[in-house]
């Protein structure tokens, strides 16, 4: 703000004042809309070149949905092989009448996600009205192409067989018989059509003008060329196949979904201005939970038909709504997850997100433990086991290593407590030595505990403090101990789930199961590879840097075989691995080393003035790793980490040549061995893909939101 000199008033001007008044950093402006008119102009026929890439581009999707179309509905497809083992694809041999567990962990996992997104998710802008009436309009337009694009239904004789028509009196005699022979030639045709068209009205100088001409005759050539397609769907060629009339009346349901997204998202845009279009905004997870809801009303509403494999016998109800045992538990599922998300932001609304952010943290971390071990598994516990020695172990854990804590914190503890860590770690090396040599008799989870409290008095002095930081750090070293003492409880419990293979679940289940602990194993180890490889200390770096060259190196599939198969042979005679769990560590020790790599390069982004400045603050090592480094080494590293998440989830496909029976081989080798669908693979390897994307893609959009949130890359 300018003050001119002299002024008496201006020397008391409020600073304050001033620099509220200052003006307001400059804004990338915002673009302004345009008409669909327009924005095909400039984006798709802007020259010559652009015209031609729009309309082969068009022809070659238009192709390829048309192949996909007719593949995925075609009368040789026999979808009833997924809907009828639909079960066996996602839980395998899980028993039926233990279902409920299944529907338990979804539930758990409902509640959590609605939880966390309401209590901790930022509420940005949402989806605009405008961006939201586009996709509703331009999902309604791909359906409608769809059903155009499908080719009619065969019609079929008495026997569910497709009738053929005579070639030999029938060739010619219609358009669509001629079209059906040409109609390469005439997309040919019109393509060079539209080329001629392009360049002449580029070279007359009218085109960049922003002309209505040129537009609307390469809309009319596209809309040609799309049409040429449509129609080729009715060629007959060998088989009969229903009229247009009926083809479209069969798909009713689908024009009716087609109206209805066409007409609320037209409603919305016709119904508000340019303006209130772009600046009303919806929340984006009330729109994903109303059309959350509208899948599972659909369940109870649009006859999907009732299909299933139980007990030896398939059920196939094509005419009918789903089973109530299907439609009754997602809508459970639906209601949890609105009701938790709910919930979340009734917290969040009373400044409860800072306190319950690390304990919900730790519930996403022992969740997938507890749901395996405690809940799928229903483990048989001995309990005069448990009374007379584990809670008395873990009391006995829980209380001593709670006073090494409270006595190695103490902010004056001097060379005392780094003798009694020392002492610690040798004890506890100690029990491993003589576990190896059978000195003595140990329970393994006794070894453990020891070893964790080395390691935790170790590091102990860098979080010294007051009484309140001292008792939270016993707190949490008292929680630790009873979870890590119950975890290992159910883990030695056997299991009274019966299922007829080795395996405990199989399908899609297992490769949920391997894909998250091999995260939960991974990412700790991707970060000590990560900071042991840019430590100063050569053993650390050197040990590290070889542990990621080496694993680097070899083959997945090898390291699969490797602790799948040859493992076994190392271990003693009363020790085996079973291959669940060594292909879970196969898998994370394979992808710690990639991802130590992609945490090496985000702390290497690190600048050398945050490493000055937290010394000059006095933080120890750890403090700084901890506070200051890591977390913005992580943040720098989101896209690599986010990409090699994608790869690990997509890579348990692996699990199917090890012989686990994951998802894609239960497409590939069971559904085509059983006698109703002998060689039917297409379909299951179709519907594996399918879910594979799913994830994935979310697993990425979901990425670059955080990415946005996050600044990544911006600052």
């Amino acid at each position: 703000m300018t003050v001119p000199m002299g002024d008496p008033a201006a020397a008391a001007v409020d600073p304050a004042e001033a620099w509220a008044a200052e003006p307001e950093p400059a804004q990338k402006p915002e673009e302004p809309s345009l008409s669909m008119g327009e924005w095909l102009g400039r984006n798709l026929f802007s020259s010559a070149v652009n015209s031609l890439l729009t309309v082969v581009f068009s022809l070659l999707v238009l192709l390829v949905v048309r192949g996909l179309l007719n593949f995925m509905f075609s009368e040789e497809r026999t979808w009833r092989a997924v809907k009828t083992n639909m079960r066996f694809l996602f839980t395998h041999a899980y028993p039926q009448d233990q279902y409920a567990r299944i529907w338990v962990c979804v539930g758990a996992i409902a509640v959590l996600s609605g939880l966390s997104i309401g209590l901790l998710a930022r509420t940005g802008a949402g989806i605009s009205v405008k961006k939201l009436s586009i996709n509703l309009m331009g999902t309604g337009a791909v359906i409608a192409v769809g059903i155009l694009l499908r080719e009619p239904s065969a019609v079929v004789d008495g026997e569910g067989m497709a009738l053929h028509r005579d070639l030999s009196a029938a060739a010619g005699d219609s358009f669509v018989d001629w079209l059906d022979a040409n109609a390469f030639a005439v997309l040919g045709a019109l393509l060079l059509a539209n080329l001629a068209l392009a360049v002449w009205f580029n070279f007359q100088g009218t085109y960049l003008r922003a002309a209505t001409e040129p537009r609307i005759a390469h809309g009319v050539l596209v809309l040609a060329s799309g049409g040429v397609l449509i129609v080729q769907q009715y060629a007959t060629g060998e088989i009969v196949r229903e009229s247009f009339a009926d083809a479209m009346s069969d798909r009713a349901w689908w024009w009716l979904a087609v109206a209805v997204l066409a007409g609320a998202g037209a409603a919305l845009w016709f119904g508000l201005g340019d303006a209130r279009r772009r600046n009303t905004f919806v929340p984006a997870m009330y729109v994903f939970f109303v059309g959350a809801g509208v899948m599972v009303l659909s369940g109870w509403v649009y006859p999907w038909g009732h299909y299933a494999f139980l007990e030896g016998e398939f059920i196939a109800e094509p005419g009918s709504t789903v089973a109530m045992t299907t439609r009754l538990p997602w809508t459970v599922m639906w209601a949890l997850l609105v009701g938790a998300f709910m919930l979340g932001r009734m917290l969040r609304a009373a400044r409860a997100g800072p306190k319950l952010r690390v304990p919900l943290n730790l519930l996403w971390v022992l969740t997938p433990f507890v749901l395996y071990w405690a809940v799928l598994r229903d483990p048989d516990l001995d309990w005069d086991h448990v009374l007379s020695t584990d809670i008395p172990m873990a009391v006995f854990f829980a209380v001593f290593g709670g006073l090494v804590v409270w006595y190695l914190t103490h902010p004056r503890i001097g060379e005392a407590g780094r003798i009694t860590a020392v002492v610690l770690v040798a004890v506890a090396v100690l029990n491993w030595v003589a576990a190896y040599f059978d000195w003595y008799a140990m329970l393994q989870k006794a070894r453990i505990s020891f070893l964790l409290l080395a390691v935790v008095a170790l590091l102990a002095h860098h979080f010294a403090g007051d009484r309140s930081q001292r008792m939270k750090l016993v707190a949490a070293w008292v929680g630790t101990m009873a979870v890590l003492h119950w975890m290992v409880t159910l883990v030695n419990s056997p299991s009274t789930v019966e299922t007829p293979t080795d395996a405990l679940i199989g399908g899609f289940g297992i490769t949920l199961i391997v894909a998250v602990f091999t995260l939960l194993l991974a990412f700790p180890m991707g970060v000590l590879l990560a900071l042991a490889r840019t430590s100063n200390l050569p053993i650390f770096r050197v040990l590290a840097t070889g542990y990621i060259e080496v694993f680097r190196g070899v083959p997945l599939i090898t390291l699969l075989f490797f602790f799948t198969l040859i493992f076994n042979l190392f271990l003693p005679q009363n020790m085996s691995l079973v291959d669940i769990a060594g292909a879970t560590i196969g898998f994370a020790l394979f992808s710690a080393a990639y991802l130590a790599e992609n945490i090496r390069g985000g702390l290497q982004a690190v600048r050398r003035g945050q490493y000055e400045a937290s010394d000059a603050v006095g933080l120890t090592t750890v403090q700084r790793t901890l506070f200051i480094v890591l977390p913005q080494a992580l943040r720098v590293s989101i896209p690599p980490l986010v990409g090699q998440v994608i790869a690990t989830f997509k890579e348990t496909s692996l699990l199917a040549v090890v012989g686990i029976f994951d998802f894609l081989r239960i497409a590939d080798k069971v559904i085509s061995a059983q006698s109703e669908f002998l060689g039917v693979k297409r379909e299951g390897l179709l519907f594996v893909s399918f879910i594979y994307w799913i994830f994935a893609y979310n697993m990425s959009k979901h990425s670059q939101r955080v990415e946005k949130r996050l600044g990544v890359g911006e600052r």
